[in-house]
């Protein structure tokens, strides 16, 4: 993929406030995945789009994982505050988020379904604990009927301010560095 030739989104969604870190807690002005998305968008040409939930998630970990759970064991789709009108000029997106309890939040299953995938090529970028890539490509697969599944990207949390030449090499293989 070159990215002088093909339009590129970088969707992610990020939460700042009390996290996991390396075995206790932390509080994050800036969410790892935030971190991550801006680390890519350096070094490639993208739009990109912050997903945030009209429900605005607690900066109280705890009280993010209950909800989470909640939301998982429900299928919820929680509503995105500020929803794209179109996908329909990208060829390739990114999905981004951290992995909560093995997968995406939910509501990158929302921003997921309400776009037309037909034809694009998705990239996983996921920020983690203990769980890496967790299910995002089996979801995104189901979720985005008629998209090719690129390579992903997972950046254990407590390492994504060090991410760069990881960043960069990932970018490399898909063929979007910026040179």
């Amino acid at each position: 993929m070159s990215s002088s030739r093909r339009r590129v989104l970088l969707a992610y969604f990020s939460r700042a406030g009390e996290n996991y870190y390396n075995g206790g807690r932390t509080n994050l002005k800036t969410g790892n995945t935030e971190v991550l998305a801006r680390m890519i968008s350096e070094h490639m040409e993208c739009d990109v789009h912050r997903i945030e939930a009209v429900d605005a998630y607690s900066d109280d970990y705890d009280a993010t994982v209950a909800r989470n759970v909640r939301e998982q064991d429900a299928d919820a789709r929680p509503a995105i505050t500020n929803p794209l009108s179109s996908i329909d000029r990208y060829d390739v997106v990114l999905l981004g988020s951290p992995i909560w309890n093995v997968r995406a939040p939910m509501i990158m299953s929302t921003f997921a379904e309400s776009y037309d995938f037909r034809g694009r090529t998705v990239h996983p970028v996921t920020t983690y604990a203990m769980s890496g890539l967790g299910t995002t490509e089996r979801d995104y697969a189901a979720l985005c009927p008629g998209a090719t599944i690129g390579e992903g990207l997972a950046v254990r949390g407590e390492e994504v301010a060090k991410a760069d030449a990881e960043v960069r090499s990932w970018l490399r293989r898909i063929g979007a560095l910026r040179d």
